[in-house]
C-alpha cells in the first residue's frame, strides 16, 4: 500500500484532526496497530481517522486525549461532525468524496451519484411525506452536490449493479423517470459509469439484503457501506469488505452485461416517454 498522504489541515476539520492524530501518534512512538489496540479498534481506523476517510466519535476523541496526553480532540471533534447529510449517511458521504472506486448494488432506487434533482425530490417526499418544501429542497440540494464528484472525468470510477425494480418502479411519475433512465444512460455511453442491470429473470442472488456500497482508498483501508430505510453501517473489518467483495463479483457476474443494460435502460426510458411502462 502505498504510504500515507500528507492532508492539508486547513481543507477541513477532519483533515486537521487525522493530520493532528498522525503528529501526535508519531510523538507518543506508537504504531497505528499500538493506538488502535488502546482504543480497542483496528490499526485501519486509525489510519483511516488520519486519512480523513473516517468521522472521529466523542468517546474516541476523549480516549485519545487520555491516551496521548493531549487536551485536543474531544474540544475539536464536534466541528469536524457538523454535516449537510442525514447522520446514518454522514460518514459514508465523507468518505465517498475520497474514494478512488465505488461498486455499488442499488436493489430499489437509482443511486444517488446517478439521480437527477426530480428523482431525488421524489424519493425524498416518499421518505419524509410531512416534510416541509424547505427541508426537501435543502436535501436534493445536497444530493446534488454529491453527484459533483463524477465531474471529474477519470475519478472516482463507478461501477453499478441496478435491480431491474430500480427501472421498474415508476419513482416520480413516467417524466420523472424517463429523465432519470436518459441520464443514467448518458453517463453510461458516455463512458463515465460502468452500469449493469440484473433482470427479474436472474432469480435469488448474492446480495438480495439490500443496498451495499463498497469503497476503496489510494491511502486508506477499503470500507463497505450498508444501508437500509433511514439507516446505515460503514465496515472496515477486511474480512467483512473482502466477503462482500466476492459478493458483488458474483452479482455482477449474474447481470446483463453493460452493451445488452444500456439498451434496456434506454428501451424502458423510452416506454416512459410514451406511456407504455406498466
Amino acid at each position: 500500500m502505498p504510504g500515507p498522504k500528507d492532508l492539508d489541515p486547513s481543507s477541513s476539520p477532519r483533515a486537521l484532526l487525522g493530520a493532528e492524530l498522525r503528529h501526535a501518534r508519531e510523538k507518543a512512538g506508537l504504531s497505528q496497530e499500538e493506538l488502535g489496540g488502546r482504543l480497542f479498534v483496528s490499526g485501519s481506523y486509525i489510519g483511516q481517522l488520519e486519512a480523513g476517510t473516517r468521522r472521529m466519535q466523542p468517546e474516541y476523541a476523549r480516549m485519545l486525549d487520555e491516551v496521548l496526553g493531549v487536551d485536543f480532540f474531544l474540544r475539536n471533534c464536534r466541528a469536524a461532525a457538523k454535516s449537510e447529510y442525514p447522520e446514518h449517511f454522514a460518514e459514508a458521504a465523507e468518505a465517498e468524496a475520497r474514494t478512488v472506486a465505488i461498486r455499488e448494488y442499488a436493489p430499489m432506487l437509482i443511486p444517488g451519484l446517478l439521480q437527477t434533482p426530480g428523482y431525488a425530490e421524489a424519493v425524498f417526499i416518499a421518505h419524509q411525506p410531512t416534510a416541509p418544501a424547505g427541508e426537501i429542497d435543502g436535501l436534493v440540494e445536497a444530493r446534488m452536490e454529491r453527484t459533483k464528484l463524477l465531474d471529474n472525468p477519470t475519478k472516482p470510477s463507478l461501477w453499478v449493479v441496478l435491480d431491474e425494480a430500480a427501472l421498474r418502479r415508476t419513482t416520480g411519475g413516467p417524466e420523472v423517470m424517463a429523465e432519470a433512465l436518459g441520464h443514467v444512460a448518458t453517463m453510461a455511453r458516455q463512458r463515465r459509469v460502468i452500469v449493469q442491470v440484473l433482470p427479474f429473470a436472474g432469480g435469488a442472488h448474492t446480495l438480495m439484503g439490500g443496498a451495499v456500497k463498497l469503497m476503496a482508498f489510494d491511502d486508506a483501508p477499503r470500507l463497505v457501506y450498508f444501508e437500509g430505510p433511514g439507516t446505515g453501517r460503514l465496515e472496515d473489518d477486511p474480512a467483512t469488505v473482502t466477503r462482500y467483495e466476492l459478493a458483488y463479483e458474483l452479482l455482477a457476474a449474474s447481470a446483463l452485461a453493460p452493451r445488452e443494460s444500456l439498451a434496456l435502460i434506454e428501451s424502458v426510458a423510452e416506454d416512459y416517454c410514451h406511456g407504455d411502462q406498466p
